[in-house]
């Protein structure tokens, strides 16, 4: 015992010794550069501490799951320099408002049939607590997508279906088409993503008697027992709402439906107090005191990046305004609410191999989640923040500290010119494998040299050429806060979410 002891202090002392020599060839940090470091570690181990008394426990009366479309860990990381450099900082240092959220977790993201996963059947695992087919939205994966026959006797309770027969609020909130795969798999079930309203059915092998999706979200009341409907729906995608003899209210765009249908009408004259809007001053003038149910549609399709959204009279609210909206609307119901929020459109950038634009959007869906963090109480809500999936974004280069996220990669010890890669051209630190990129020649790449690739529509250069980027097949994150966040730990099957929110909710039992 002595000898091992003796040679156990010998080996510390060699190993001290080898540290030291180490550490001396380290250029030293001036005292107050690494006491800071040092104490802000401090002052976040004790807000972790703070946050984890104060919200772990409890039951969650309201439950906020804000899904990041296509956020990718890469994106987090992406976006979280770019809003810092925003401010004028180096931008690493920087955190986006839910990376500070206590707890954190990885989720699987596959489908039941497929490796890399799609948004319809991601979002159902989430929705339902089942895993499910990719392009099929809150069924089980019995479902042949695109047979209606098949669909009967496979719908799967959606957790905000749950909430309403328990007579909680329930809301939708997107920068998508409100009938698109995560915001509708809430609300739908449905044999195929694309059946968005029943001028697609003759896309469909077997349309049968399937209702659409736009039709059920204003049938939802008949369909759900004790339910009164949604409280509040709000995104884009007004034609598939309004019938085809109908024009736009904006744009000269007939509507999509053939059944000759007026969804938002029916929507205002299901219940009292229930308002239709489509534009930002109507949306301005929605009082929440007044407002029981509220339907917004502010595109024909999808609503406008948030760099591009306009500021006119016809414009769009932000998500921040909409998530703020409804979660006033939300708060009248004293039995508590459950409302999802997307962020639909930093996917729709990624296919386009965007990288200005998707940052953009979530550096905004960030500051919805700052803002709703703001509005409740987080004694009895839990907030959730993840992504349905990935894309294959990368970071890359060994660019150095500071360097525009946007930018060219220049490196650590350069002069402050562009690396460059061997066949002597530049490149940019964020890239995609696969995608529509900016070179047509196959002889090589284009030299970036003159090219300022921090413009909104620069597209970066591609590994693989395809028509569209993408998704990304690798585990994404998870952060939440409140009452049952400490149960989102490790790394998870993504349907096991549902589980968390039914447990944190005590739904079953309310």
């Amino acid at each position: 015992m002595r000898r091992n002891q003796s040679t156990n202090t010998r080996a510390l002392t060699l190993l001290g010794a080898s540290l030291a020599t180490s550490f001396a060839a380290i250029p030293a940090l001036s005292q107050d550069v690494a006491q800071d470091w040092f104490t802000a570690g401090q002052a976040t181990v004790q807000r972790n501490l703070e946050l984890r008394n104060q919200a772990s426990n409890g039951v969650a009366k309201n439950i906020i799951l804000f899904i990041g479309d296509g956020m990718g860990i890469s994106t987090v990381t992406a976006a979280r320099i770019h809003e810092g450099q925003l401010r004028g900082e180096t931008g690493e240092e920087n955190s986006l408002s839910f990376e500070e959220f206590p707890n954190v977790a990885l989720s699987k993201t596959y489908n039941t049939d497929a490796q890399v996963a799609d948004s319809a059947g991601t979002m159902s695992a989430m929705a339902t607590g089942v895993k499910t087919k990719a392009g099929v939205i809150s069924v089980s994966q019995n479902v042949m997508r695109g047979d209606c026959s098949s669909q009967a006797g496979n719908q799967v309770l959606t957790f905000l279906e749950r909430a309403e027969m328990r007579g909680l609020a329930t809301g939708v909130v997107t920068t998508a088409r409100l009938t698109h795969a995560t915001p509708a798999a809430n609300y739908a079930h449905i044999m195929d993503r694309d059946f968005e309203d029943d001028g697609d059915a003759e896309r469909f092998s077997n349309p049968g008697d399937c209702p659409d999706i736009a039709r059920q979200l204003i049938e939802f009341e008949s369909k759900v027992f004790g339910s009164d409907g949604l409280e509040v729906a709000m995104g884009g995608g007004r034609l598939a709402f309004i019938p085809n003899n109908q024009n736009d209210p904006e744009h000269n765009l007939n509507g999509n439906r053939l059944d000759g249908r007026n969804l938002p009408q029916e929507w205002v004259d299901l219940a009292p107090n229930s308002h239709y809007v489509w534009n930002r001053e109507q949306f301005d003038n929605i009082d929440p005191a007044a407002t029981d149910h509220l339907l917004a549609l502010f595109e024909p399709s999808h609503m406008k990046y948030e760099h591009d959204r306009p500021e006119d009279e016809a414009g769009e609210p932000s998500l921040s305004e909409m998530t703020a909206k409804a979660i006033e609307i939300l708060s009248k119901n004293e039995n508590g609410y459950y409302l999802t929020v997307e962020s639909g459109r930093i996917d729709h950038a990624h296919h386009e191999t965007n990288p200005f634009r998707a940052l953009a959007d979530t550096v905004e869906f960030s500051n919805a989640i700052r803002t709703a963090t703001g509005l409740v109480d987080l004694s009895e809500t839990l907030i959730i923040v993840t992504a349905d999936h990935s894309h294959v974004f990368t970071i890359a280069g060994y660019p150095r500290r500071g360097n525009p996220i946007l930018g060219k990669s220049v490196g650590i010890y350069s002069r402050g010119e562009p690396s460059l890669a061997d066949d002597g051209l530049p490149y940019t630190t964020l890239g995609y494998a696969n995608g529509p990129g900016n070179d047509d020649d196959s002889a090589g790449r284009s030299d970036l040299s003159a090219v300022d690739t921090t413009a909104p529509d620069y597209q970066p250069q591609v590994t693989v050429p395809l028509s569209s980027e993408t998704h990304g097949g690798e585990d994404v994150a998870i952060y939440a806060v409140g009452p049952g966040s400490d149960l989102i730990r490790g790394v998870m099957e993504q349907n096991v979410i549902f589980h968390v929110m039914m447990e944190a909710s005590q739904l079953s039992t309310r």
